[in-house]
């Protein structure tokens, strides 16, 4: 366990106030330059700034201490909540490692959170702390697009190719089902990267996508791992991916995307391993026998809504969701299957270190409820005018590794565009 610390010294007998607000505009316009924090979709959602604790955390028991710091911080604040919503009250945003027990996790209590849902509006403060730095933020300098230099990440794409060509072959031995494999690639600036800037324009571009950042973790992602509500969970699934075309050629690849009898067998497999670890903690789960089709501005992924009661006794009726969230990841959208095989061949082939990428990426309240999402479609801030950007593919029997590549680019566009436009 590192950096296991409150940020303050006086946090553990921090006040925490819940107001009603009548604040009106964006919550995405409210971010502060540094520190953002972030968890929107169509406007609504949450976004924080400062820190009035952070943890720092990895090992096999991760999530679990996590759970534990949590629970014993909550503890010690002094709450009055006026609305008593998911989402008031302290709320701890979350960035995980996609390796819990190799990587660093970064949660953060912030000193002042703005949510709105359902139209309801409140401003949540931690301490003795002065909201007006979210909600009269210092302003966003709409100036021309800076000059971007890309460059190879960990592979270049000939040397990822092969790597897609090997895990073929070791899925069509019978080694494994699927592995998913990423790639990186890195970007510099002639100016500071601006993430308020970059999360606007996330957001408007992918409106039905979760637009999230924590600690330097900025994304769109449309793949929800899972929200609890109470004891409601539910989770969308995507895997099978096509790009947009122009006219009838979008209805064609839309169509073929439908029909394919290889993305459909890789989203079965998806579907599959997030039921199989749910089961255990529900008393009731659904999973549609047919996927749909989600439509985003870059691409379209076959996607399946998941929806579950979790157990009212024993041990995993208690599970907290830091505890269900652990269960559920790595599904084989993000790792494979079988799941130990496919992240063996992950470290084996893919090169490179993927830290906080396609982890659990959320937050959560002291109720218990929240909802995280997968970090895809994403960047690390690297200083002050570098990023690194991710994207992967599903590879399964019959991937073509110049297929599989072209995915990417389209994957990588999501942040790209962010950056240029």
């Amino acid at each position: 366990m590192t950096a296991a610390a409150l940020t303050s010294p006086a946090a553990a007998a921090c006040t925490v106030t819940t107001v009603r607000t009548e604040a009106t505009g964006e919550l995405l316009d409210r971010l502060p330059v540094e520190g953002a924090l972030s968890w929107v979709r169509r406007g609504e959602g949450l976004v924080g700034c400062g820190e009035a604790a952070r943890l720092e955390v990895s090992g096999p028991r991760a999530l679990e201490e996590a759970a534990a710091w949590w629970t014993a911080y909550t503890d010690g604040l002094d709450t009055d909540d006026e609305l008593d919503v998911a989402g008031s009250g302290p709320v701890l945003f979350a960035s995980i490692a996609f390796d819990p027990a190799a990587g660093t996790s970064v949660f953060v209590v912030p000193q002042v959170v703005l949510g709105r849902r359902d139209g309801v509006a409140w401003l949540t403060t931690v301490g003795d702390v002065d909201p007006r730095n979210v909600l009269h933020p210092e302003a966003l300098d709409d100036g021309p697009p800076p000059r971007l230099r890309y460059a190879d990440g960990a592979l270049d794409p000939a040397t990822w190719c092969a790597a897609v060509a090997e895990a073929v072959t070791r899925i069509d031995a019978g080694e494994l089902q699927k592995v998913v494999l990423a790639r990186d690639l890195l970007v510099s600036a002639d100016v500071p990267l601006d993430p308020r800037r970059l999360l606007r324009r996330l957001a408007a571009r992918f409106p039905d996508c979760w637009t999230f950042a924590v600690d330097g973790l900025l994304g769109a992602t449309p793949e929800l791992l899972l929200r609890r509500s109470g004891r409601e969970l539910s989770a969308r699934v995507l895997a099978g991916t096509a790009p947009r075309g122009a006219g009838a050629d979008d209805e064609r690849l839309a169509a073929a995307l439908i029909g394919s009898a290889k993305d459909r067998a890789e989203h079965a497999l998806a579907v599959d391993s997030l039921v199989r670890a749910l089961e255990p903690y529900c008393a009731a789960l659904d999973a549609p026998e047919e996927p749909d089709l989600l439509t985003l501005a870059n691409v379209r992924h076959l996607a399946s809504d998941v929806t579950g009661t979790q157990r009212r006794t024993g041990a995993r009726g208690r599970a907290g969701l830091l505890e269900l969230v652990g269960a559920v990841h790595p599904t084989a959208a993000v790792c494979g299957t079988p799941t130990p095989d496919a992240a063996d061949v992950i470290a084996e082939l893919e090169g490179m270190d993927r830290d906080r990428y396609a982890g659990p990426v959320g937050w959560l309240d002291s109720r218990g409820d929240g909802e995280f999402g997968l970090a895809l479609r994403c960047a690390q801030l690297v200083g002050e005018d570098s990023a690194r950007l991710f994207a992967g593919c599903g590879i399964v029997a019959g991937s073509d590794p110049a297929a599989e590549l072209a995915e990417t680019q389209s994957k990588f566009a999501a942040f790209q565009a962010a950056l240029e436009g």
